[in-house]
């Protein structure tokens, strides 16, 4: 791994915003990421039972670094890990949990989830039996689906945390987040509005739209830097 990571082809942190969508991504030979994925999947069905001796083996790496790199971090903050209120961070976690999922973009997302479901449902159909450009519309707004509200989570935690932390990476990591939500609403309003010149009567699919439409509005008024954040090998500088 540690010879992979100094390669450079690879671009440092690419896949810490990306949507996880390599199939569809152009930059998947840059990305360390996949590069690991595919060295994995090589390995064929025995590299997936779990009783294989290379798993366990390189678990036990994954967990060795985790320790080295968890106390060396302890260390530069004077932390005690073994006598840390871990009771108090338990109570502080489930407040941001809470905070997180009160947020009206949160709540909206989460609408936008249940609203695009019964759509999908009910034009099964859709998937099998209609063209090729109404088949990619439909696997765009599946993709994105749950993720918005995923990347909306990880961008109000981190909004939450630099509020009480007063650290910038927290901040960064939100608008990071936030705006890889903002291309996947975009990317799924683009292809409702594919579906709707094939629906026009569908109140549903309009319905949609007008729920992605507020959510977008929700989270650029939540995260005003969002759009101006660069991310690695995406973005241009």
């Amino acid at each position: 791994m540690d010879e992979m990571a100094r390669d450079p082809r690879f671009i440092p942190g690419i896949y810490n915003y990306c949507d996880q969508w390599c199939q569809r991504c152009a930059l998947t030979s840059r990305c360390m990421n996949y590069a690991m994925a595919l060295e994995e999947d090589a390995g064929g069905c025995e590299s997936q039972d779990v009783e294989n001796e290379a798993f366990w083996d390189k678990l036990h790496e994954t967990f060795d670094a985790t320790i080295g790199g968890l106390e060396e971090a302890a260390e530069a903050m004077d932390l005690d890990i073994d006598e840390e209120d871990f009771d108090e961070s338990l109570d502080e976690q489930e407040e941001i949990r809470e905070t997180v999922h009160a947020q009206p973009f949160s709540r909206t997302a989460m609408r936008y989830i249940d609203v695009a479901e019964q759509w999908l449902r009910s034009h099964e159909d859709l998937a099998s039996a209609g063209p090729a450009d109404m088949r990619d519309c439909l696997e765009v707004i599946r993709w994105y689906q749950h993720q918005i509200w995923v990347k909306l989570s990880r961008a109000a935690d981190g909004a939450i945390r630099a509020g009480i932390d007063d650290m910038e990476g927290f901040r960064e990591d939100a608008d990071g987040s936030a705006k890889v939500a903002i291309l996947g609403i975009e990317r799924s309003l683009a292809a409702w509005a594919t579906l709707l010149n094939q629906f026009p009567d569908h109140e549903d699919a309009i319905f949609a739209m007008g729920t992605l439409r507020r959510l977008l509005r929700q989270v650029e008024a939540a995260f005003p830097n969002a759009r101006a954040f660069r991310r690695p090998g995406f973005d241009p500088e």
